[in-house]
């Protein structure tokens, strides 16, 4: 059930469309960065590297990577934000949610239902990618009223193959957004040496610099970023599994804490290095003129459409009664290219 489930998410068109959606950089940046697609990728070999160790559903695990950001609107969170202000009157965006819209309502695959028909357990666990949900008005105005009928337990933690999802999703955007702002001289490698543990590998490693090229050690500390944080999920989730006494799923879904965590240690290397990116990355003058750019079309874009919805959705596919959702899901599922190219035609 759980390999039907990824093919069918790697067959999706929603899939296909994270190839030309933007990670950090405005997918019209250059062909060597990351988009959501390669991320999603990348994820999912660190999610099942975990799941292989811990004897758990390889399947799942990587089902749950290569979706989590189904929902993703094009520039990012950028996009996001643009989005969630155009919607604020009519329930928010939000992309996990958006992601759940995509697998159960917009993905038109089958005679006899929308969406791809996923397991409940593919579901839950995307829907709890940030664990247990706080919010569930939010879930309801996005979804509807009881749309998982009662079969999944809001309040209950998420399965070890979705906490494993989330936490590799942690790990790949960390580094990798490390190496691409690297490899486009948003900052130098003498910058991170101020991280704890981060500085150890890097001078580890820059002592290779006489014979190797810079973009090769740039390689190998990522690698070894990589590494000590998959290592360090493998110590700390056993001593929690015999501290909270895991013995099945269900102490699993009663367990009031993650299980899957990093240790104190390398949780606030991990804050440090987000700290870090934010600072010298996503809110870089460059960066954020790009992302600002896609912010002002998300808007525009949905001022237009929704001024004249006809001409650019067949309305009576959807729902009349919440057209606004409709735009809303129209514009999330567009591609970065798609969106400016519709702006121009339009502006």
């Amino acid at each position: 059930d759980f390999q039907r489930d990824r093919d069918r998410i790697i067959h999706s068109t929603a899939f296909r469309r994270l190839k030309h959606k933007t990670q950090v950089f405005v997918n019209t940046s250059s062909d060597h960065y990351r988009t959501r697609m390669t991320h999603s990728l990348e994820v999912s070999q660190i999610a099942r590297t975990l799941a292989k160790f811990f004897l758990l559903n390889e399947d799942l695990t990587e089902t749950l990577s290569l979706a989590h950001d189904l929902g993703h609107t094009p520039f990012g969170h950028a996009g996001e934000e643009a989005l969630n202000d155009c919607m604020s009157s009519h329930g928010g965006f939000d992309h996990n949610l958006q992601t759940i819209r995509n697998v159960t309502l917009l993905e038109k695959k089958y005679p006899n239902f929308d969406g791809l028909n996923l397991t409940f357990n593919t579901l839950e666990g995307l829907l709890k990618h940030n664990g247990p949900i706080q919010n569930q008005v939010k879930v309801d105005t996005i979804l509807g009223k009881n749309f998982y009928k009662k079969k999944i337990n809001y309040s209950q933690g998420a399965s070890l193959e979705a906490q494993l999802a989330s936490i590799s999703d942690d790990i790949a955007y960390n580094s990798h957004d490390l190496e691409d702002g690297l490899k486009s001289n948003l900052f130098k490698l003498k910058e991170l040496e101020n991280i704890p543990v981060l500085r150890q590998i890097i001078l580890r490693h820059k002592k290779k610099l006489n014979r190797f090229s810079i973009d090769l050690v740039i390689r190998q500390v990522i690698r070894e970023i990589i590494n000590v944080m998959v290592q360090d999920i493998i110590i700390t989730t056993q001593k929690n599994i015999k501290k909270y006494k895991i013995k099945t799923l269900n102490d699993i879904y009663k367990c009031k804490y993650p299980i899957v965590k990093f240790s104190k240690n390398i949780d606030l290397f991990d804050k440090k290095i987000k700290n870090f990116l934010k600072k010298k990355m996503y809110f870089h003058s460059d960066v954020k003129a790009k992302t600002n750019e896609g912010k002002k079309i998300i808007k525009k874009l949905f001022y237009y459409i929704n001024k004249n919805p006809d001409r650019y959705i067949n309305v009576s596919k959807y729902d009349k009664s919440n057209i606004a959702r409709t735009i809303c899901d129209y514009i999330a599922g567009m591609t970065d290219r798609y969106a400016i190219n519709l702006y121009k035609k339009i502006k």
